[in-house]
């Protein structure tokens, strides 16, 4: 995985990991108030490619399937 990808998709977990955190019972809401804004704005650009309207996306070479392509 190229170094713009692997720290991509560690800050797209970490931001995940955090949402699922919020919705726990018991959850440090403050915690998450003051961690949320600076992770997210640490999330670098999406590698080239890695979403449809990207001009690099390959649909014909393992893309996702469309919804409704059977």
């Amino acid at each position: 995985m190229c170094p713009d990808c692997e720290d991509f998709a560690r800050t797209v977990l970490l931001l995940g990991q955090l949402a699922l955190y919020a919705d726990m019972a018991g959850a440090d809401l403050d915690f998450v108030d003051a961690v949320s804004p600076s992770l997210a704005v640490s999330l670098p650009e999406p590698p080239p490619g890695m979403f449809p309207d990207d001009p690099g996306y390959d649909l014909d070479g393992g893309g996702p399937a469309s919804p409704g392509d059977v």
